[in-house]
């Protein structure tokens, strides 16, 4: 599941009052957003919530505690009904999977880096819980499916919205991301130049 992903895209507000066609304002006071190629589970982030006329940002914690203590930081979505869940849009510019070693000797888990193709900033789909949110995941699409058996729900930039405002039915837009939607590199071990299969 995913518990790693990157925004280090530009001039963020700028792209979000494009693609969202909204207003994009910071809840509470302004914050300094720094590009962050690595967020990681149970950090502060940004996330987008549709409020009157506006899109407003706010800094939140990934990842709620389950009774067990343990983190929720992805969320199963099908058979669910989130008309009255807080939902929101995690922004990102990529994300990352994790398989196993490529050799004995190799000190950490095969990473792969997804980015998705026409999209530089996307969407992540979320909802909020107890102050924290969480990322909803699917069935795998095609390009995903090589690297695990689950995969987050991913938008474009323009349908943000309808997550947001549930424009469309929900099995609709809480789905696996079609064959092509995605780029993936391998990130670590970084690929020697010869290696034709990174």
């Amino acid at each position: 599941m995913c518990n790693l992903y990157s925004l280090k895209t530009g001039d963020l507000f700028a792209t979000w009052n494009k693609v969202l066609k909204l207003p994009v304002v910071w809840e509470g006071q302004a914050s300094n957003f720094e590009p962050r190629p690595e967020i990681k589970m149970t950090e502060v982030a940004p996330i987008v919530r549709h409020v009157g006329d506006q899109a407003v940002v706010s800094m939140t914690q990934w990842a709620w505690k389950a009774p067990t203590g343990k983190p929720v930081f992805n969320y199963v979505s099908e058979k669910r009904d989130f008309s009255k869940s807080d939902r929101v849009l995690i922004p990102a510019d990529a994300f990352y999977e994790f398989t196993a070693k490529l050799t004995p000797g190799q000190k950490r888990l095969t990473r792969w880096k997804f980015t998705m193709v026409d999209n530089p900033l996307f969407w992540i789909a979320g909802i909020v819980k107890n102050g924290c949110w969480t990322m909803l995941t699917t069935e795998p699409g095609p390009d995903i499916k090589p690297y695990h058996d689950r995969q987050i729900v991913l938008l474009s930039a323009k349908a943000g919205l309808d997550w947001l405002d549930l424009t469309r039915p929900q099995s609709e837009i809480l789905a696996p991301a079609p064959a092509g939607a995605l780029s993936v590199v391998r990130d670590f071990p970084p690929p020697e130049p010869t290696d034709l299969f990174a």
